[in-house]
């Protein structure tokens, strides 16, 4: 993708001026110069052109407030001093995977007294006998150096000065946000919990009053059968005696009928 229409994509109906991060790695320059970029991106504090195959900076507009500038994998081997130039607050600076070879390139750099951070990792010039300590003596500003302090003491994962002011308060309000999402997802997981339990209640109830029904049916046939022994009771004994031997009889016949049958 060409860099002028990358930069309508990244601008999303923003003003210029709205702007302060900007992302165009891996679109294609303009004969390895910068197009399409211009000093209305005048609050822009992170720039990154990652592998656009760029030979200049020439082109770079004057950009104020810029503090990160992300520049490796291209094909960048001097002129150095329109940075000093045009980006005079910069603190970080990526010239990874560039054409640079001698240290005296990087003397432009000496103009931009707020940089601390400058990587040049895969180029050249860090084959250099005494390289780290050739550039810390040229450029006494830096911090960090491929990530390392003069000391070999590592750089922190993140540094709150190349992000800026204005990314730290939208990262804090970010932050803000999942607490919230994390406090609605608490209370979802609550009513889940008291919606289970009143379920689990009504279950309950349910067996109980079975249980109850059962009872009641057991007694009902219970008392039947008692109502009937009573009754056999209350005849005189010799209706009682006959009606036993009737029932005694209807036994009989039924085994008969069975066995006729077989």
């Amino acid at each position: 993708m060409e860099m002028k229409k990358r930069l309508t994509l990244e601008l999303r109906n923003k003003k210029p001026g709205e702007v302060k991060e900007l992302v165009l790695d891996n679109c294609r320059s303009d004969d390895g110069k910068i197009v399409g970029l211009s000093s209305d991106f005048e609050n822009l504090e992170f720039l990154s052109m990652i592998n656009i195959n760029l030979l200049s900076v020439s082109n770079l507009p004057k950009l104020n407030k810029l503090r990160k500038l992300e520049l490796s994998d291209n094909r960048i081997s001097g002129g150095l001093e329109v940075l000093a130039e045009r980006t005079p607050n910069l603190t970080h600076l990526n010239l990874s995977g560039n054409k640079i070879k001698d240290i005296n390139t990087l003397e432009p750099l000496k103009k931009l007294p707020n940089l601390h951070s400058l990587d040049l990792f895969n180029c050249e010039v860090t084959m250099l006998i005494n390289y780290r300590e050739s550039v810390f003596t040229l450029l006494p500003q830096l911090t960090y150096l491929d990530g390392f302090d003069a000391d070999d003491q590592e750089a922190p994962d993140s540094d709150p000065e190349a992000d800026g002011d204005g990314l730290e308060d939208e990262y804090e309000n970010g932050e803000g946000e999942e607490e919230d999402d994390d406090d609605d997802e608490d209370d979802l997981d609550e009513e889940v919990i008291d919606d289970e339990e009143d379920e689990d209640d009504d279950l309950e109830g349910e067996e109980e009053e079975d249980g109850v029904d059962d009872e009641e049916e057991d007694e009902e046939e219970d008392g039947e059968d008692d109502e009937e022994d009573e009754a056999d009771d209350d005849l005189p004994r010799g209706e009682k005696r006959k009606r036993n031997l009737e029932d005694e009889g209807e036994e009989d016949a039924e085994e008969e009928e069975d066995d006729e049958d077989d």
